[in-house]
């Protein structure tokens, strides 16, 4: 399983993050592709930060501030540069940010910096990038965020900026404040690490560093590198056919909250970083109808989740199964070319792996929703139609591969 570590160890911004990733071997082409969407022509230079070499990534775009809406419009625009799983990482990349910006500001707050066209460049390129590694998970190691006060347009603020604080903190991540001065950690570094870390990394050992990336910051202090790593390896499997992982199970029991609140709280958690949420109908003491609230989590993540769990949903108590085993098979997101009503398409889908060999695939519903509704379509019929042309093409690669 091919598997990306970030490793903030002097922090993170949008910059840095695709930086990285370009260093780390991502398709330079289609990165640049997907950011010229957004701005003109970005400027990738080779740096060096305290002796490491780095790419250092310029959008070179002007200051212009937006609102949420405003930046889901910039994002639909680039609907044609940008692979469809990017754009839809993107956009909730952006979801992140508002959430913790409202939080902080109350409702329809102005993103102000992160709604600055060099953030949307940043996202969609860091993204694209990811995507284009085609990583089976992401582990983010620690964010270094800095310390002290910095100055921005709601005016001086302490370090990290509370939007970077409560990203950090919805998504579980650890942070530690390292030993420079300064905001090290930015909300759209915050976010991207966040959204990248929700793809899950699988408990591993022994590994083969198959690339190393360095993406660079704008300043340049001595005494530490202004970089951030990022190194995509090769972990070892377990011989038969699946990989291996360990997950923690929160379970707890409500009779008193609404359908409603229980499919919020579900979403929340997804998007904390859950690796799954349910509610299971059952009858609970005294003969009451109620639910059993399930989720599965990373150990390192349960303790967050758990809070969560108790916040969104008021309960007293949550259970914790911990390091339950479980076998995962390897996953792939990939696209296919797909042609309904005389309009060609490429549309992503997502298929498991067993020995390296499709024993499963499903069409990512959001792309397929988005396509029904343009063609006046069921979202049913578009999903048959990107599944089948899947499997075409699934069984032509293995047919190939199985002749000598």
């Amino acid at each position: 399983m091919r598997l990306l570590i970030l490793d903030s160890f002097h922090g993170a911004a949008g910059d840095m993050v695709t930086g990285a990733l370009l260093d780390c071997g991502a398709d330079r082409e289609l990165v640049l592709r997907a950011m010229r969407a957004v701005v003109a022509e970005p400027a990738i230079s080779q740096v060096t930060r305290a002796g490491i070499r780095a790419l250092k990534v310029d959008t070179r775009a002007t200051p212009v501030h937006r609102t949420f809406d405003e930046v889901m419009q910039r994002l639909d625009g680039a609907a044609a540069s940008v692979p469809a799983p990017a754009l839809a990482m993107a956009r909730r990349v952006f979801e992140r940010i508002r959430n913790a910006e409202e939080q902080v500001h109350g409702a329809r707050a102005h993103f102000h910096e992160v709604g600055a066209d060099d953030a949307i460049a940043d996202i969609v390129g860091a993204c694209t990038a990811l995507h284009a590694l085609q990583a089976d998970g992401v582990k983010v190691l620690p964010v270094t965020t800095g310390h002290g006060t910095a100055t921005g347009s709601h005016g001086t603020f302490p370090i990290p900026a509370p939007a970077t604080a409560l990203i950090l903190k919805n998504a579980g991540l650890t942070a530690t404040e390292g030993d420079h001065a300064g905001e090290l950690c930015t909300p759209t570094g915050a976010a991207l690490l966040a959204e990248f870390a929700a793809t899950g990394a699988p408990a591993y050992a022994a590994h083969t560093i198959l690339a190393v990336g360095y993406g660079a910051g704008t300043r340049d202090p001595h005494h530490a590198p202004n970089v951030l790593r990022a190194m995509l390896v090769e972990t070892s499997g377990t011989g038969n056919g699946l990989e291996e992982d360990t997950v923690d199970i929160l379970e707890t029991n409500v009779d008193d909250v609404s359908g409603e609140v229980i499919a919020r709280a579900i979403t929340r958690f997804m998007e904390a970083g859950a690796r799954d949420a349910s509610a299971t109908p059952i009858i609970m003491k005294k003969g009451r109808p109620g639910f059993l609230i399930r989720v599965i989590a990373l150990p390192e993540t349960s303790p967050a989740l758990a809070e969560l769990m108790a916040r969104e949903l008021g309960t007293l108590g949550v259970r914790c199964i911990p390091a339950v085993h479980r076998f995962i098979a390897e996953r792939m997101i990939d696209e296919v070319e797909v042609t309904i009503r005389q309009t060609t398409r490429k549309m992503p889908y997502k298929c498991g792996l067993i020995r390296g060999e499709v024993y499963t695939l499903k069409a990512e519903f959001e792309a397929a929703k988005d396509w029904a509704e343009e063609q006046g379509m069921t979202v049913r019929d578009v999903i048959r139609a990107v599944e089948e042309a899947a499997r075409d093409r699934c069984k032509k690669q293995q047919g190939a591969a199985k002749r000598p």
